[in-house]
This record gives C-alpha cells, structure tokens and sequence, in this order.
C-alpha cells in the first residue's frame, strides 16, 4: 500500500474512533473490505433478481442505518475521498458475479469500503471501549459481528 495510503488510512481510523493503526492492520483492512463487499454484492445479486433485473442497482446493497450514516460522513470529508479513493478502489476488488453492477453501483463501492472502515473503526470501539491499537482478538470479534449483519 502506498506510503500516502496508509497516512489516509491512519487519520480516517484515528478521526473516526480514536484508533492508531500500523501496516498489519492495514493488511487485515484489506481482507475485510474485500470480503464484506463481496458479502453485499452477493446479497444485492439476489435482490436483483428477485426484483426481476439482471443488473445490481445500487438499491440492491444491504446498506443498513449504521453503514449509511458512516457512507454520509465519509462522504462529507472530500478530502479523505480523493486521497483514498484509488486505494479503496484496489480494495474493492472482488470476484465476479453472475449479474453485472450498474456504473453507478461500481462507482459506489469505493465509498462502501470508506464507509465499512469508518464503521469497522467504531465496531472496535464497542468491542473495548478502552483500546488504542486494534490486536488479533479485536479483529476475529469484528469479523464475527460483520458476518452476522451482512
């Protein structure tokens, strides 16, 4: 991940929780967007369909309150979005579907994996109000809790 990322990454976590993050936890960053966007796009795939398109619309998303609060703020921060935008982008890479995604929701999805960030951010926060550093029992937790709601 490039230098200018992992800073961006650094201050969206440290604005959005109080959190210091290193490159490890970056790495694990990039495992859980990729598999939470997945997660979303599968579930979107069937709402697709059972609305007869074979397009994923981005009304299609499983985009719960918590999660569209944390797209409005990430969002509302331009200068976040533009320097991580590329980095989210990369992030948001996944296996193909059966239906294709609307441009719309493939320009959405960066935002999505800034929005799980700021959420996953909180969710450590919930977790132990008290940390700083996010260690391997914070993640495993909330990778379970993720799992439960997508």
């Amino acid at each position: 991940m490039p230098l200018m990322a992992v800073k961006g990454f650094e201050r969206l976590f440290r604005r959005a929780a109080g959190l210091d993050v290193d490159k490890d936890d970056l790495r694990r960053l990039g495992e859980f967007l990729r598999d939470r966007l997945y997660d979303m796009l599968v579930v979107a795939e069937a709402h697709a369909r059972a609305n007869g398109r074979d397009v994923i619309e981005p009304q299609d998303l499983p985009v719960t309150r918590g999660l569209q609060e944390a797209l409005h703020e990430f969002r509302a921060d331009p200068e976040a979005e533009r320097r991580l935008e590329p980095v989210l982008e990369a992030l948001a890479g996944r296996p193909r579907l059966d239906l294709a995604c609307s441009e719309e929701t493939e320009r959405m999805l960066p935002e999505l994996a800034g929005a799980l960030t700021i959420a996953l951010a909180r969710l450590f926060r919930v977790i132990e109000p008290e940390i700083r550093n996010p260690q391997t029992r914070h993640w495993e937790r909330a990778e379970q809790a993720f799992r439960l709601l997508l």
